[in-house]
């Protein structure tokens, strides 16, 4: 399991960037598998066939992870840029980067802002915002740094996956390289009457976009989709605020956004918590009032369709120092697995 997630952790895949992700779902899933696409907007369709009159069902995880993007180039040569999803200023301040640029390289660089030394008292009580942070790649001015990146390539944060203790890992883009592996898992393992068709979903950090076109190409009868949600098991959260904890199992989500994103199908619901007591797999369940997932897209597409979430539990979503565990992990996907077959 290691390896497979630390490739897909440390490869970089801003939204709108997602080609390494959709090529390493590719390789490991085109000899487990019946047909593999790559639709316009570049979500990676592969379908599993089950028999001719049985179910559509749709999983899907989004191979994209938040980042920043080159804005401007000044005539000293260092870069401002902007933010891609959801991301707190204050976790950017002094970061290595690297800057993909068009032919393939990645330029490091680091994440400047003026010194603490030079500020006033009443600006060292305040984040500092990311429009008055900059990158600093070396370069002498303008002219060299075009020469090493240009406008509007993409971003990520220098971090490497690492383990911590037992089954417990980090490391960048958990959020929701987690879910990719979770579902190259159990598209190499399921045998189902149904045709599982596993989506790597594209631009999910800004808009829910390839969720909702794949959606509407497959119509499918039914579906999951597979992402991480907030562990709360830490120092300065409580615990009705975010139940989920780190080695508790899969989180069945039964709400999310206060509704205003999935409100989960009784009957996925039921499904879901069934499978898992029958399985003797522990899960945990959610009502949550903050982000959404793939499945608020999906839901909503042709007349309904139904929908529910598989969520691995996650300290530290949206930084670079995520952390899960693998136990979780794993059960997950049997728990998907189960689910897939008796359906």
């Amino acid at each position: 399991m290691n390896e497979l997630l630390k490739e897909l952790s440390n490869a970089p895949g801003v939204s709108g960037f997602e080609g390494n992700i959709r090529d390493i779902m590719k390789r490991e899933l085109k000899d487990h598998t019946d047909e593999i696409e790559i639709d316009n907007l570049g979500n990676i369709i592969v379908i599993k066939k089950g028999d001719e009159n049985g179910k559509k069902i749709m999983l899907a995880a989004h191979m994209d992870e938040i980042g920043l993007m080159v804005k401007h180039i000044d005539k000293k040569g260092f870069i401002n840029f902007t933010k891609i999803g959801g991301i707190n200023d204050q976790m950017l301040m002094n970061q290595e980067v690297y800057i993909h640029s068009d032919d393939g390289r990645k330029v490091l660089g680091v994440i400047g802002a003026k010194p603490p030394h030079k500020m006033k008292a009443a600006e060292k009580k305040k984040v500092v915002e990311h429009e008055k942070m900059f990158i600093d790649i070396g370069a002498s001015g303008k002219e060299e740094a075009g020469e090493m990146v240009g406008i509007g390539n993409p971003i990520t944060i220098k971090h490497d996956f690492s383990e911590l203790k037992g089954s417990i890992v980090t490391g960048k883009a958990f959020d929701n390289r987690v879910g990719c592996y979770v579902l190259i898992e159990t598209m190499k393992r399921v045998k189902s009457d149904s045709t599982i068709y596993g989506v790597g979903t594209v631009q999910e950090e800004v808009g829910l976009k390839g969720a909702r076109t794949s959606a509407f190409k497959i119509n499918p009868d039914m579906a999951i989709a597979l992402d991480v949600t907030i562990a709360g098991d830490h120092p300065g959260i409580k615990e009705e605020e975010a139940p989920a904890k780190i080695n508790g199992g899969p989180a069945i989500i039964l709400t999310d956004a206060s509704g205003r994103g999935l409100i989960t199908h009784p009957e996925v619901k039921k499904l879901l918590i069934e499978v898992a007591e029958e399985e003797n797999i522990s899960y945990q369940l959610e009502v949550g009032d903050g982000g959404t997932t793939d499945a608020t897209a999906i839901h909503l597409t042709r007349e309904g369709i139904p929908t529910g979430v598989l969520s691995v539990p996650a300290r530290y979503i949206h930084t670079p120092v995520e952390v899960v565990s693998l136990d979780d992990i794993e059960n997950t996907i049997k728990l998907l697995v189960a689910v897939l077959e008796k359906v």
